[in-house]
């Protein structure tokens, strides 16, 4: 299947983003549909959730590092950093949007951020770092549920990553911490409808 061409924008866009992030000495990794497209079923993403830590003292060379193409509101920036909560930043040459989360202080949240790779994003040999595919479902369950279980967009995103990158997966890891975060019954369903070999 050809690269949907948002898709390779939005490549273009995080990449931009990574190299500011780790220029003011920050880490990050990619989420939400930017994640699951590069792990599934590649789709159409209007913006992009990047996971940061990044010093608030670091803040000014994060904007410098990135240039005079994106928007960024730094006070905005600096109460996400502070309150571990989101803000967005706008790529503006395509009014991209990047949704900026600081990283939570939850045990999942810190084995999230640690169970992050390196992926290849393109074959001139640029990379992101991405969340895991086991953390990729796991988390869009989450928000599956915490939605009241309606997000069809959500829900075929698990599905194609079960499906793509499944036979791959950790499954002790994604078992165990399905149980503790109390949707292991979405994730069996969510196996069953890939035939059960994810």
């Amino acid at each position: 299947m050809p690269p949907d061409e948002t898709a390779v924008d939005a490549i273009a866009v995080a990449l931009r983003v990574a190299d500011a992030i780790e220029t003011a000495k920050g880490s990050y990794f990619v989420g939400g549909s930017l994640a699951s497209s590069l792990q599934g079923e590649p789709r159409a993403t209007n913006d992009i959730d990047m996971i940061v830590k990044l010093s608030l003292g670091r803040i000014g060379e994060f904007v410098t590092a990135l240039g005079e193409d994106f928007e960024v509101d730094v006070d905005m920036l600096r109460d996400a950093l502070l309150h571990s909560r989101s803000c967005n930043i706008f790529y503006l040459p395509v009014v991209m949007k990047v949704d900026l989360f600081a990283v939570g202080s939850s045990a999942y949240d810190e084995t999230e951020f640690a169970r992050r790779r390196r992926v290849p994003v393109r074959t001139t040999g640029e990379t992101l770092l991405v969340k895991s595919p086991e953390d990729t479902v796991l988390r869009k369950l989450l928000w599956y549920r915490d939605g009241g279980g309606v997000s069809e967009r959500q829900w075929r995103d698990v599905i194609e990553v079960l499906r793509v990158s499944g036979s791959g997966m950790d499954r002790g890891y994604i078992a165990q911490w399905g149980e503790r975060l109390g949707i292991s019954e979405l994730l069996q369903r969510a196996r069953s409808e890939t035939g059960g070999s994810a």
